[in-house]
């Protein structure tokens, strides 16, 4: 019995030691990995991870890991050579890193303020209920390759002839089989020509011959409508995001008019100078 219960302790060990340790749950100030005392974190790593090209951004962790850190422990080590001198294009572009990381945040930090309801509901009111949507046209056309088979299809029209049945049999659109309806549409959808043809039409009128690139065209205008103003719904998404421009830009024109601010006129230095990148380097 001894024996047994020894036998089956040292099972119960195997087993133990062959299952995964759980993983560390790290945090973003969590050190991976230390080089000559000075510390890499998790958020050092993650950093990197953000700013990787697109076609690695879908890779999964256990593929990215070893490589990022084997680039911080490289990137440490050289930057502490002594061939390593913090040049003025090394110091230029750490400012300018640190203004665009500040002013991100303040950015991001803007764009999650909720917008007041009552604002959006104004925005609303002010570009959609209160306003003209314009008009709206529903047409349906004939389109052949020359002038002399439009005029042709014009005669019949105007001998009393069907208009759908005429798109059918001679129409070269896509519209031809569906009697050549082209449903509704709005100011500036249709090439200029035909829009204008379309525009200058009373409700069931014909019109035509009209040239456009794709050929010669006989149009009926089948009736008009105002353009019915979309939901608050449909368009909150687009207000919100209006409106939060809005929001960015006023803050920025607010800071930079409270700000001591002095600066060059591009009229009193030479423009080209902008090219020579080679000062970066003295």
């Amino acid at each position: 019995m001894l024996k047994s219960r020894n036998f089956w302790g040292t099972v119960a060990l195997t087993v133990s030691m062959a299952l995964p340790v759980q993983a560390e749950e790290l945090k973003v100030d969590s050190v991976v990995a230390t080089v000559d005392g000075v510390e890499i974190t998790l958020g050092h790593m993650l950093m990197v991870r953000a700013f990787l090209p697109e076609q690695y951004q879908q890779l999964p962790g256990d593929v990215l890991w070893d490589g990022i850190l084997d680039q911080l422990i490289q990137q440490q080590v050289l930057s502490t050579d002594e061939m390593a001198k913090e040049t003025p294009r090394v110091r230029i572009a750490l400012d300018n890193e640190r203004r665009s990381q500040l002013a991100s945040v303040v950015l991001a930090e803007l764009a999650e303020q909720p917008i007041p309801e009552d604002e959006i509901k104004a925005a609303y009111e002010a570009e959609y209920a209160n306003g003209p949507q314009g008009k709206e046209f529903n047409a349906s056309h004939i389109l052949v390759e020359t002038e002399e088979e439009a005029q042709a299809i014009v005669a019949e029209l105007a001998a009393g002839a069907d208009f759908a049945t005429l798109a059918k049999e001679k129409s070269t659109g896509p519209s031809g089989p569906g009697g050549g309806a082209l449903g509704w549409f709005g100011p500036g959808m249709m090439v200029p020509p035909f829009q204008e043809a379309v525009e200058k039409m009373e409700p069931g009128g014909v019109g035509g011959p009209v040239k456009t690139q794709f050929g010669w065209h006989v149009i009926k205008l089948n009736e008009t409508r105002i353009k019915e103003a979309p939901s608050l719904d449909q368009v909150r998404a687009q207000i919100e995001s209006t409106l939060r421009q809005q929001t960015v830009t006023k803050k920025i024109e607010d800071l930079v008019n409270a700000a001591n601010v002095t600066r060059t006129k591009k009229e009193d230095v030479d423009t080209s100078i902008l090219s020579n990148l080679d000062l970066l380097e003295n």
